[in-house]
């Protein structure tokens, strides 16, 4: 292009009143620039955080007429189911009071039942089996299901829809949030649908699973063992993490999007998102439920939902009902009840094989609308918004350098400089939140954010501002490009981070996450602003063209601190509970930033089209200072509070008794084994009544015996062995109730081959190790095969992690030891069992040791007594 052809392009978008000039281009005074940002906080405040928490009126017996979910009914049957008490696996109140609850509400359901409509039958069944998870087998015997099949009058149909809850409790909680608060949801719905002449087409199981809490035990028995379960071609899982609140969707399928389509169509109060479902399956959140079972051993496609707020209650003595609201219930109530409804009239369930095709993306916006497409959908649409971003871009550039009367060459040049800038401004965004999460775990000052969540903006949100803010702000005060006006570079900079992001949608597709969509909701939005500024002389005109920008960040805005206000919301509690071997705050860190860096992308640059920008980062970096000083030298940073956010304190009163392969008594100690749930371990504790004089780490002992000579419980003791730590005690401690490992006979079956029988009696919750010595191989056992064949990395041994429920009868099992040179007098296996008195106190020692700890610590402990022999 010519000079001439240039000048006449620079005339012909010009507005009629003139282009302001690059120099003479007015700013805005200084004193709006924190209003600006102000304005945006505002938003969040005012339209993101009520929404989250918005629910729905709760309805009384005297909206029964309407045949809708009643919150009054089911708001008392959880104050009678919660009243139980403690429903532990095993324990009267979970095999005997419980399901005679449950028993008794589907009597009266029955008795309202539609009988010219529905037939309605129920089945309780006992399962027994075994399944590998994490590092153990978890082993059960006699866990209860209470299974209520709703099937339409007459009906010849064999695909059944399955809705799951369960009953049973974690050690010392009254469980009405996890899970009594979705099995009277699941009792009410019942009680709707069979009272009301809406028929159904597919009948329906209403499955009430007496043993989750060990490891997902009863659905485990029901998808492998029950009458109904071939039948079952689709599942709404129901379970917690939280207490009150909305419950999210964070599971579908695998493999069937029509189910979400359902959600869409069915649910009244949508709160779900394609980000929850992949930052589960990770690994990174510190739970499980019963849709694992359903996918993995019954092939069930389905919805996996859960409460999710307040999870500082969890599995702790503070889930009460006094923590629900009923409006909570209703909002649960509404949404379970029309998505059953819709699942038990699809057709999709006659065949659901036909319909398996790929994942969804889905995602709800405020609560209010819900959006969800295929994946494939999802890739067109990420790599179309990603390529129509740097069309744009690029004549956006050409219409720069023919106004500005450059060649377009030139202008790229300024871009690349600029997108190098603000490469460094989105990796300080996200890598300065990481610094200070950083620096504040290694001063030992984790989860400072813990009960005051504010500190989380402080802490991470400002210096995420920070890190985009700075370098562009820089940049701006010292470049002299007298060809290319201010305004212009300021566009050349939002290019960039629409480019950055393009490029990382781009990329993420490519990996195969969803959540690429993230990325694409406030790159379109910008890419039909720039579009609109570029059909009109906006784009050419200083800094008119911001308006129009600025009005389009508004929704991206919303969403995108919505979304990461979910998990900032989800996963603050958990810290308290994963363990000590990672530091959480990154975690919190890197999410904050995430949500800074997407919500703020497209519009911290703007501070530069004010007057003295610097103020906005010297006013950031007061606020930092301003948190940093709460979090770190006043009681507003310390973690803990009585009842509403305690510190989790996980136990064992141990007496650990070690026999020779003589028979003799090589070690008999006693002593408290505490397994620490959060980074903070045992430091707030330290200056307290708490006595821990003498308390050491275990890491050593891990190294010379079998499972560090401890009775870990479960997995999650044994993933967190090498952080915990043991308190001796002088006085022994007494076991609460009898139990016995007896040898019943020892067989050699062939020259190589000898066989041990062992008949192991004792509470609900036991666990079995077994190490065989150097050129010894456990030819056989009673357990499942696929273990033995499959053994857990060393240095770890094989755990059998057994729990009973209404059978209480022995556990017998045979082991089949191998040796080449057929020499069966010499040790040849080491064998540990442990038994785990949960609903115990301990003796008075240990009572009064309990009571030492400050208002703040929640304590989960018990009695275990651990003998290891030599065979």
């Amino acid at each position: 292009m010519g000079d001439k052809e240039k000048l006449i392009l620079a005339e012909s978008v010009e507005a009629p009143d003139n282009v302001v000039k690059k120099d003479a281009t007015l700013k805005v005074p200084w004193y709006f620039a924190s209003g600006f940002l102000l304005f945006w906080g505002l938003l969040f405040f005012a339209v993101v955080i009520p929404y989250f928490y918005r629910l729905p009126t709760a309805l009384t017996l005297e909206d029964a007429k309407k045949n809708v979910f009643i919150t009054e009914r089911a708001y008392k049957n959880l104050y009678k189911l919660s009243n139980i008490g403690n429903k532990l696996e095993g324990s009267t109140e979970n095999e005997v009071e419980t399901v005679n609850f449950i028993l008794n509400e589907l009597a009266q359901i029955h008795e309202v039942l539609l009988e010219d409509y529905f037939d309605m039958e129920v089945d309780v069944s006992r399962a027994s089996g075994a399944f590998v998870y994490k590092t153990m087998l978890n082993t059960y015997q006699g866990v209860q299901n209470i299974a209520v099949k709703l099937a339409p009058k007459n009906t010849t149909s064999e695909t059944y829809l399955l809705v799951n809850s369960h009953f049973d409790s974690k050690p010392a909680t009254w469980s009405a949030g996890d899970d009594g608060f979705m099995v009277v949801t699941m009792l009410e719905v019942l009680r709707v649908i069979a009272s009301t002449k809406q028929t159904i087409e597919h009948p329906i199981v209403f499955l009430f699973n007496g043993a989750e809490e060990s490891a997902m035990q009863a659905s485990h028995g029901f998808v492998t063992q029950h009458k109904w379960a071939p039948y079952c071609k689709a599942v709404i899982n129901l379970d917690a993490a939280g207490s009150g609140g909305r419950e999210v969707l964070f599971q579908s399928g695998p493999n069937h999007p029509w189910l979400v389509n359902y959600y869409k169509n069915d649910v009244k109060h949508p709160f779900a998102t394609t980000m929850a479902e992949e930052i589960f399956q990770s690994g990174i959140i510190p739970s499980d439920t019963d849709f694992r079972q359903f996918n993995l051993f019954g092939n069930i496609p389905g919805l996996d939902m859960a409460q999710c707020i307040n999870g500082f209650v969890y599995h702790t003595k503070y889930d009460l009902i006094d923590v629900i609201p009923r409006e909570s219930l209703q909002n649960t109530g509404d949404n379970i009840l029309g998505l059953v409804r819709g699942l038990a009239n699809a057709t999709e369930l006659h065949d659901t094989q036909a319909y398996k095709s790929g994942h969804s993306v889905f995602f709800d916006f405020l609560g209010l609308y819900f959006v969800h497409y295929s994946e494939t959908t999802g890739t067109s649409i990420n790599y179309g918004v990603a390529g129509a971003a740097l069309i744009l871009i690029f004549v956006s550039m050409w219409r720069m350098a023919a106004v500005s009367q450059v060649s377009i060459c030139h202008v790229v040049r300024w871009f690349i400089l600029v997108l190098i800038i603000q490469i460094i401004s989105f990796v300080l965004g996200l890598a300065l939140p990481i610094v200070v999460a950083y620096v504040f775990d290694n001063l030992g000052l984790s989860l400072t954010y813990y009960s005051t969540p504010l500190l989380v903006i402080g802490l991470y949100v400002c210096p995420s501002l920070i890190g985009l803010a700075l370098p562009i702000t820089i940049y701006y005060g010292i470049q002299r490009n007298e060809k290319i006006s201010t305004a212009y570079h300021l566009q050349l900079a939002l290019h960039a981070q629409a480019l950055i992001l393009a490029l990382l949608a781009v990329g993420i597709t490519l990996y195969g996450l969803r959540s690429a969509y993230i990325f694409v909701i406030p790159l379109i939005f910008y890419v039909v602003s720039l579009a609109f500024n570029l059909l009109t002389t906006l784009h050419d005109r200083g800094y008119a063209w911001t308006g129009l920008l600025k009005a389009s960040q508004i929704i991206p805005f919303l969403y995108s601190s919505y979304l990461f206000y979910i998990f900032v919301v989800v996963l603050t509690p958990m810290g308290g509970r994963s363990g000590s071997a990672t530091n959480r705050d990154l975690y919190i860190a890197v999410l904050a930033a995430a949500g800074t860096v997407l919500s703020f992308g497209f519009l911290i640059p703007l501070i530069n089209a004010f007057r003295k920008p610097s103020l906005v980062v010297f006013s950031l970096l007061a606020i930092t200072a301003v948190a940093m000083y709460l979090a770190s030298s006043t009681q507003i940073g310390f973690p803990y509070r009585p009842k509403t956010n305690g510190q989790r304190v996980a136990y064992l009163q141990v007496r650990n008794m070690f026999y020779e392969y003589d028979g003799t008594l090589s070690k008999d100690e006693s002593g408290y084994l505490f397994s620490f749930q959060d980074r903070r371990e045992e430091k707030p504790l330290l200056g307290t009544k708490v006595n821990l004089t003498g308390l050491v780490s275990i890491e050593s002992d891990c190294d010379t015996y079998m499972m560090c000579g401890m009775p870990l419980y479960d997995y999650r003791f044994v993933q967190n062995r090498l952080q915990s730590k043991w308190l001796p005690r002088s006085e022994p401690i007494e076991p609460p109730a009898s139990s016995n490992l007896e040898m019943l006979s020892k067989t050699v079956l062939n020259e190589t081959t000898v066989r041990f029988e062992f008949n192991l009696t004792g509470p609900s919750h036991m666990s079995v190790f077994i190490q065989p010595y150097e050129d010894v191989e456990i030819s056989d056992w009673s357990f499942l095969r696929s273990y033995l064949d499959n053994p857990p990395a060393a240095p770890l041994s094989y755990h059998i992690y057994f729990t009973y429920g209404i059978d209480s009868s022995p556990l017998n099992f045979f082991l089949e030891i191998s040796k080449p040179d057929g020499d069966f007098n010499v040790p040849l296996f080491q064998l540990g069992a442990s038994r785990h008195f949960i609903e115990n106190e301990g003796d008075a020692q240990a009572v009064k040791f309990a009571s030492s700890f400050p208002s703040y610590s929640i304590l989960a402990e018990w009695p275990a007594l651990y003998e290891r022999y030599i065979f």
